[in-house]
């Protein structure tokens, strides 16, 4: 095994969106989701994003995206009843703001109660200054980063915030963010072999940088579990003071987070989220300096993850 330090998983994009939940406010995106009535039985249903390849001008290509939503589309169908169906997957040049856009307008718009819903991202992520005045703490929004990001029209966590907080009573909604949000943290990369490092962060250019220029990032003083009010489970791979691993185990890169989740699952699915969080955290307690941060509300994070039995 490998190890390559070269990534900040966001929990700050995490953290973003829960803030965004409990206040609830009006943000752009709301009406992004509109609820079409179905007359279905319950169902699970994901939504899988990886970018390794982005356009050109941002020099910010990666290498272990894909593994990794293909790592998370296996263990959804192998062993919790995703059917092959009600999985749609965006990788590379295809993975816009639009397509992620659309395709969570899906995931979310024909829910139902009972469904299950999953979110997974794996690419780069970035801050911006905050326009609606709701980051009280560092005026700052986290952004996810599609193949065609826009600086000037970025995907933030108050549109997903929005999205998601269109999930109706009854639906469980979980995601998991390999992304980063700090561009400070890619100094503290550490390179354990003669690759190249490659950090899930693209820096901002220089126009975009001098809006949030004097504002220092706060260090988060969020728990390694949280338990909330919010009506979602919501799992990152470390703190936001911290760097996240990228490794490579039998030649095939992959986000540790991921391999942790994956390697405990295949031990033992029947699992609750928080036992799941302690066997990740068990996982990576050998050689990584990472803390993956799980929050929800109390009870989910007490069900058997993604509603097993």
């Amino acid at each position: 095994m490998i190890l390559e330090f070269g990534a900040v998983i966001g929990a700050a994009i995490v953290i973003g969106i829960i803030i965004y939940i409990i206040k609830n406010r009006k943000k752009k995106g709301e009406n992004l989701v509109t609820h079409t009535p179905t007359n279905r039985v319950p169902a699970k249903r994901a939504l899988l994003v990886g970018i390794n390849k982005y356009k050109p001008e941002l020099n910010a290509d990666l290498r272990g995206c894909v593994n990794d939503v293909e790592h998370m589309r296996d263990i959804l169908t192998k062993f919790y009843g995703f059917s092959a169906d009600d999985i749609r997957v965006l990788i590379d040049d295809r993975a816009t703001k639009a397509a992620i856009l659309e395709r969570l307008s899906w995931l979310i718009g024909e829910a139902i109660p009972g469904d299950v819903l999953v979110f997974h991202y794996s690419g780069h992520g970035s801050q911006v200054r905050d326009r609606h005045g709701d980051e009280l703490d560092d005026n700052l929004d986290e952004i996810l980063c599609p193949y065609d990001l826009n600086w000037d029209d970025p995907l933030t966590d108050d549109i997903l915030g929005a999205m998601f907080d269109k999930v109706p009573a009854g639906a469980s909604f979980i995601m998991i963010c390999d992304a980063c949000h700090s561009g400070t943290m890619t100094k503290e990369l550490l390179s354990h072999s003669s690759d190249e490092i490659r950090a899930k962060f693209i820096m901002p250019p220089f126009d975009i940088k001098c809006r949030t220029l004097g504002r220092e990032i706060p260090k988060s003083s969020m728990k390694s579990v949280t338990r909330g009010s919010q009506k979602h489970v919501l799992l990152s791979g470390c703190k936001d003071t911290q760097t996240s691993a990228d490794a490579v185990f039998d030649g095939v890169p992959q986000g540790a987070l991921t391999w942790a989740i994956s390697e405990s699952i295949k031990v033992n699915p029947n699992v609750t989220w928080t036992e799941l969080h302690a066997k990740v955290l068990n996982r990576l307690s050998g050689g990584f300096t990472q803390t993956p941060q799980l929050s929800g509300d109390a009870n989910l994070l007490d069900d058997k993850i993604f509603k097993g039995e």
